[in-house]
C-alpha cells in the first residue's frame, strides 16, 4: 500500500510540474512577443504606425535602426545642412536626384518619393559609397555601404 502512495504522489507532482513548465514557456513567448511595436526588418508599416520616441533603437515606421545625427561622420552632418540649405550641392548631376529604392530597403512609396544626396568620402576620387536619401520633409535615411543597408537618421540628436 505504501508502495502505491508514494508511485500516486510522485505521478501527481511530475503532473503539476509539466503544468508549471507548460505555463512558463507560454509567459516567456508571450512577453517576448508582445514588448514590442516595432516593425521587423523588411515588413511594411501602415500609416498610422507612431512616431518613434528618442529611446527607441528601431524606428518603427521603417524598421530601421535609428542613427543619432551626432553619430554620423562630419562629411554626412555637413550634406544635411546642405538638404536643409536647398544646396548648392558637391555632385549638381547626381545629387537631389530621384532614389528609385530598387533594392527595396526603405518603405515602399510611390516613384519619385526619395531623393538621394553624395556624402563626400575623404581620400575617395569618386563619388563614394556614403549617401543620405530623403524621403518626406522628416524623413531622412544613412548608408555608408551604397544601398545594401540603411539606417534611419534622427535628426538633432
Amino acid at each position: 500500500m505504501k508502495n502505491l502512495r508514494s508511485t500516486s504522489n510522485r505521478s501527481v507532482l511530475l503532473a503539476l510540474l509539466a503544468v508549471a513548465v507548460i505555463v512558463l514557456a507560454w509567459v516567456v513567448v508571450r512577453v517576448g512577443t508582445t514588448g514590442s511595436d516595432a516593425a521587423l526588418p523588411g515588413s511594411r508599416p501602415n500609416a498610422t504606425t507612431p512616431v518613434a520616441s528618442s529611446t527607441e533603437t528601431t524606428d518603427p515606421a521603417s524598421g530601421l535602426a535609428w542613427i543619432s545625427e551626432s553619430a554620423l561622420p562630419s562629411q554626412a552632418r555637413d550634406t544635411l545642412r546642405l538638404i536643409r540649405a536647398g544646396g548648392p550641392y558637391p555632385y549638381p548631376r547626381n545629387d537631389d536626384k530621384t532614389f528609385r529604392n530598387s533594392e527595396g530597403l526603405l518603405p515602399r512609396q510611390p516613384n519619385g518619393y526619395y531623393r538621394e544626396y553624395t556624402v563626400k568620402t575623404p581620400g575617395s576620387s569618386d563619388r563614394g559609397a556614403r549617401r543620405i536619401i530623403t524621403g518626406a520633409p522628416d524623413e531622412k535615411f544613412w548608408t555608408a555601404d551604397h544601398y545594401d543597408s540603411f539606417s534611419r537618421i534622427r535628426e538633432g540628436s
